[in-house]
């Protein structure tokens, strides 16, 4: 299969995202239904390698009826099971996986999900207490183990999100709570090389190859004159954002397409629609 002939979708979800206890207000509610859906219709997950590497003429495999699926800001839900407040015990990303692999009627011996992190860990402070109950549950503590599971790739979500709850501007008195005024050098170092530099520390050398736009929002500056300039020097291969479509041979490198759960689908017979016409 040819990376002209490439439609392949990347998914994502929010493990924050638990708002009640149905699909569309509960992403482990979603991933659980869709990874039985996906089984069920014969699609299977592989690691998003795989995509950039087709896309870059580096691997030629037949990806037909596979996909990838991301998750983004890492929060502690990723990884493991937590009590939520009003809502219970919630599964966590990767023990689905786990409990997926495990299943041999699941038919997914290559399964994946990628997980963008916000490296500040200050940053990540702030947003728990704001925005997670101040629960503790942005950690990166996890990131290795996360890392090593087979499972589970970690990859960067930026330092600090450019998050709206941050209270102190950032470099050249930035505005927070938009990522397209990283417009220039010293914002684009400030939000993606310090991330790739923190990541890498504690994970490994090397094991940053993708960044993720918050907010989806890929910047003209990132996506046409920074990462094409500084990409390879960072080791980065690829970035992307959630325009809701596949990754086609016409895809830009540094802004690749996802669909984001809750937005470009929110049920599972939206998501076998939403497939149909890729598979």
């Amino acid at each position: 299969m040819s990376a002209g002939n490439l439609r392949f979708p990347v998914l994502t979800y929010h493990a924050a995202n638990v708002a009640g206890s149905d699909y569309p207000r509960n992403d482990h509610v979603a991933l659980q239904a869709d990874l039985r859906l996906l089984a069920r219709l014969g699609w299977r997950v592989v690691p998003l390698d795989w995509a950039v590497e087709q896309h870059q003429g580096r691997a030629d495999r037949d990806l037909r009826r596979c996909l990838a699926l991301t998750c983004d800001d890492g929060t502690d839900l990723d990884f493991r099971a937590i009590d939520y407040p009003g809502l219970g015990r919630q599964p966590g990303f990767l023990p689905i996986l786990r409990a997926a692999a495990a299943d041999p009627s699941a038919h997914h011996p290559e399964l994946e999900i990628t997980s963008f992190v916000i490296a500040d860990p200050a940053a990540r402070a702030v947003m728990d207490r704001e925005c997670l109950h101040d629960r503790g549950w942005m950690n990166e503590a996890w990131w290795v183990d996360a890392a090593r599971s087979g499972l589970m790739s970690i990859q960067c979500h930026s330092w600090d999100h450019n998050h709206p709850n941050l209270h102190d501007p950032g470099p050249g008195g930035m505005p927070r709570g938009d990522f397209f005024v990283v417009d220039d050098d010293a914002r684009a170092a400030f939000e993606v090389d310090q991330a790739v530099d923190y990541i890498n520390a504690r994970i490994g050398p090397g094991a940053v190859r993708y960044f993720g736009h918050p907010f989806g929002q890929a910047a003209d500056f990132l996506v046409r004159d920074y990462l094409p300039r500084q990409g390879a020097r960072l080791g980065l291969r690829a970035a992307f954002g959630t325009q809701g479509e596949p990754v086609t041979a016409a895809s830009d490198p540094w802004s690749m397409p996802r669909y984001v759960c809750g937005w470009h689908w929110k049920s599972p017979g939206e998501l076998e629609r939403l497939l149909a016409g890729l598979g």
